[in-house]
């Protein structure tokens, strides 16, 4: 298993685990459950060690996707989005520390931190969008938004073909 390979394997749990610990954060508040808030903790920060381990495996990724062909530039994009999303995760994650030892303390702002977990949550939600979509791009060209385009333009001109 290649530093590449390792790297696919790691990256989604960062986004897949963002996604389902801030729709059970966000149960956990509705339904104020904190076995289920501190559910949401334990998921960001276990999101945050993976998003550490698929950094550490991106520079050896880049190595041999641009040996395979690959554009440094959209390398590059992929990498910058990347950096800034773990400050999120990284928030996030020491976020989620603090909230796991608010409420076993029963602190009177464990409410409060819930709530701003859940904003940066949401916040890393969409993110992700970006990030994962930029990393996808790097080997998937048909999500490229160059694809997308020509894509609709063939599908006009056949429609206009068929019209005469």
């Amino acid at each position: 298993m290649n530093q590449a390979h390792l790297h696919m394997v790691f990256n989604h749990f960062p986004i897949i685990g963002l996604f389902f610990g801030t729709a059970i954060l966000l149960y956990g508040i509705l339904k104020k459950q904190t076995i289920l808030i501190n559910t949401a903790y334990i998921m960001f920060i276990f999101c945050m060690i993976m998003a550490k381990a698929t950094m550490m495996t991106g520079e050896g990724a880049e190595e041999i996707v641009e040996e395979l062909g690959i554009s440094h530039d959209i390398i590059h994009e992929h990498e910058e989005l990347a950096e800034k999303y773990m400050k999120v995760l990284y928030a996030l994650g020491l976020l989620s520390i603090a909230g796991l030892v608010a409420n076993s303390k029963k602190h009177a702002k464990a409410s409060l931190v819930s709530y701003i977990v859940l904003l940066l949550a949401v916040a890393g939600v969409v993110f992700s969008k970006f990030v994962g979509t930029s990393g996808g791009e790097i080997r998937h060209t048909e999500i490229r938004e160059v694809a997308t385009n020509q894509t609709n333009e063939i599908e006009h001109s056949e429609h206009h073909n068929d019209d005469h």
